[in-house]
This record gives C-alpha cells, sequence and structure tokens, in this order.
C-alpha cells in the first residue's frame, strides 16, 4: 500500500522513514532513525525530485506509482546525488523509459562514478545556476549551492507556491512517524535537537558556502521549505534561518557552559561535578556535564555548537590528552567551531602535559581563553578546589 500525503494542490510527499538504521553515514546514532524525502509535482508536466535510499525502494516505488496514477513522469530533478537519496534513479530510469533526468555537470558526472553502467543516452537536462525548467503552471529555477555540502547540490524554487527544494539543507534526523509538517508538532521539544545535531555533524564545516547561499536565497518569498529530510516547513520560516544563521557563522544559540571530562576512576569526574555546582550555585542556568567515555561525540560537537562557553577537563593519559576528550576537541575544530570561550582543567599523578596540549590544539584568536587553566593532582584537595572557585568566577564573569 501507497504512503503518501499532499502538501500542496499540485504537490505530493513520496518519500518514507527507516527506523531501523542505526547509524547516519555509519557514524552517527540516529536512535529515532531518519526520514528520505522526495516529491512529486502534478502539472502539464509530471517531476519527480529527487529519490530515496535503497532501504525504502518497495515504498517508495509504490508511493510514485500511485501519485502519478498512470501518468507517465516526464522530469527527475537530482538535486544531490549522495546514495541516501539518488539510490533509485536507476529504478525510476527503467521504470519510466520516457523520463528526462535533469541535474548539473558535476551530477552526471558522480552518478557516472557511483553507478557505470546507467546509460542515459539521450535523457540528460544540463542545467545550469539560473536555469529554468517550466513543468506548465510551474516552474523550477535553479539555484547552485556547492558545498553545502557536496560540490554539485543546487536547489530547486518554483515561484508558483513559492517552495524550496531545499536538497539536505534545513534537513534533520529522525523519522517523521505520520507528522510531515513541522508545525505539526512542538519543534522545539521534537525536533530541534536533531535539526542541530545534523547541521553540526553534516554540515557544520561548511559555515561560509551555507552563508553565500543563504544570501542567493534572501530574496524569495518562502512558504514552503521541502529538505530530504525531516519535517516540511509551511509555518514559522525565519524561525529555522535563524538557527542557520547562527551556525554558519558559528555563534552560539545560548549563554551557557558544557563541561565535558575524561575520567579513569572517577577523580577527574568529581571535580567537573564540583565546577558545575559551583556554576549552578553563581546563577548559571544552561549548565551541561558530558562524559567523553559514555556520550557520541555527534552529540558533542552538537552541544558545542548550541553554548557559548566549553570547559574541558582531561587527565594526562600516556603523555597525552585523554583519548575521547581529543576526539571531541578534532570533531569540533574540523567542523570549523569557533567564536567560543573556552578553560582547561588537567589531572596528572606526574608529568601533567594536558593542558599544554589543548592549548597547542585550541588556539586563541578563534576562541577565547577564559580563566586560568587548572592542575588537579590525582584527587581534587582544599588547593584545587580554590583553583576551580577562581575558575568558576571567571566563567561567571565572562558571561
Amino acid at each position: 500500500m501507497h504512503c503518501t500525503r499532499k502538501i500542496t494542490a499540485d504537490l505530493f510527499y513520496v518519500g518514507g522513514s527507516d527506523r531501523r538504521l542505526e547509524k547516519f553515514e555509519n557514524l552517527f546514532p540516529i536512535p529515532r532513525g531518519v526520514s528520505y524525502n522526495s516529491y512529486v509535482l502534478l502539472d502539464e508536466k509530471t517531476c519527480l525530485l529527487d529519490t530515496v535510499d535503497s532501504s525504502i525502494t518497495r515504498q517508495y516505488i509504490e508511493n510514485v506509482r500511485h501519485v502519478l496514477g498512470g501518468r507517465k513522469l516526464d522530469y527527475l530533478v537530482i538535486h544531490h546525488m549522495e546514495p541516501d537519496h539518488c539510490a533509485n534513479i536507476e529504478e525510476i530510469v527503467v521504470r519510466y523509459p520516457e523520463c528526462q533526468v535533469v541535474g548539473n555537470e558535476k551530477t552526471f558526472l558522480y552518478l557516472q562514478q557511483f553507478y557505470p553502467e546507467l546509460d542515459l543516452e539521450g535523457r540528460k537536462v544540463v542545467v545550469h545556476d539560473g536555469d529554468v525548467l517550466k513543468l506548465g503552471r510551474h516552474e523550477l529555477h535553479f539555484v547552485f549551492a556547492p558545498m553545502v555540502h557536496w560540490p554539485e547540490v543546487m536547489v530547486s524554487y518554483d515561484p508558483t507556491d513559492k517552495i524550496l527544494f531545499s536538497a539536505d539543507a534545513f534537513g534533520t534526523f529522525g523519522s517523521l512517524d505520520g507528522n510531515l509538517f513541522a508545525d505539526e508538532v512542538d519543534f522545539d521539544r521534537d525536533w530541534l535537537d536533531d535539526a542541530r545535531r545534523y547541521y553540526t555533524n553534516i554540515v557544520g564545516k561548511y559555515g561560509a558556502q551555507v552563508q553565500a547561499a543563504l544570501k542567493k536565497l534572501s530574496g524569495l518569498t518562502l512558504d514552503f521549505l521541502c529538505p530530504l529530510h525531516g519535517p516540511i516547513w509551511r509555518k514559522d520560516i525565519p524561525y529555522l534561518l535563524d538557527k542557520y544563521q547562527h551556525w554558519s557563522t558559528y555563534e552560539p544559540e545560548t549563554k551557557g557552559v558544557m563541561i565535558v571530562y575524561g575520567s579513569l576512576y572517577g577523580n577527574t569526574e568529581n571535580a567537573a561535578e564540583c565546577l558545575a555546582s559551583l556554576l549552578s550555585q553563581k546563577g548559571v542556568r544552561d549548565v551541561r556535564v558530558y562524559d567523553s567515555s559514555k556520550t557520541t561525540p555527534s552529540i558533542l560537537v552538537s552541544e558545542a555548537f548550541r553554548l557559548s562557553h566549553i570547559v574541558l577537563f582531561t587527565p594526562t593519559y600516556n603523555m597525552t590528552i585523554y583519548p575521547s576528550i581529543e576526539i571531541f576537541v578534532d570533531d569540533f575544530l574540523r567542523m570549523g567551531l569557533k567564536n567560543r570561550c573556552v578553560s582547561f582543567v588537567e589531572n596528572g599523578t606526574w608529568a601533567p602535559s594536558a593542558n599544554r596540549l589543548l592549548h597547542e590544539k585550541i588556539k586563541e584568536g578563534p576562541f577565547r581563553y577564559v580563566g586560568t587553566d587548572c592542575t588537579i593532582k590525582s584527587s581534587l584537595d582544599e588547593a584545587g578546589l580554590k583553583k576551580l572557585e577562581e575558575l568558576s568566577d571567571s566563567i561567571v564573569a565572562s558571561l
């Protein structure tokens, strides 16, 4: 049976959700699964916008067949060539032999690389930035968005119903569970963490390119945002655009403190808990404490984008930074994070060197050092507690 939904009079959702997948891109845990979105626009010409991952092929083909209702498919538009969106191109072009495939030059280059035996001779429509595909009452205006987050990415805009088909932009982790539109649920409660974690881990490195794309799209009136993952937006679109403005310029959403620790036997953890308590007592309302050995780096990176302050507690481990702390640091540096206040607390029974190594990784300039580095010898004592007290005062003052 089909599982489709009408978005406008002419636009239909034909995608679906995968709740079995445990890790997106085999890296990022997705306990709520993920949706793969695809759309059919019915006009004088019919148009399918993107395909889906191979995990939901059967449902997807049934959905497309139902919405077309016996009509031929005139066009398949490929906004993004990542396999979770292009895995059913061959299924479509075989089933609909009159279908023309629309993409840019890099689209077809990557298509050939992924599917070298797929023959599209005479069926390619190569578009350029600013080109228009006329379907009848509707038109698709193509806007290239390179490196958001692959080089071939483009989006398309339908001025008739003011719809932006935004590729991976504005997407989120999480299955749709019947709620196709963002306004059908409490977005902050049900979707915001997944939206932020999706952006920061998938697109986060490309803030400058996201900014360039936002500027190109800034003159458009948007009534609908149709991404390739997650819910569709038809209300409160400026709210989501504001989130993207913060994330893509690496400005924190919230003034608050994330404390991330690594701890072998609980002594470094105890010090981290003490700092959290001191901050709370001094009125800091958004304090989050994370064990780097237990919390997936994707959540830590997402929180680093959200909050203004990062405090790292790390033992010196084999004369280096504790491994799970170093993974977190490398991840947020790789994503281009900046404009955060950072503080360092090391623990060492002999020859502590973690703070020095953190300074070598996290340079002042993109980051602001707050407070004096603290060193704990094995376990927290009165002298160490006094240092944490002073550090907490410095953090509060910087907030």
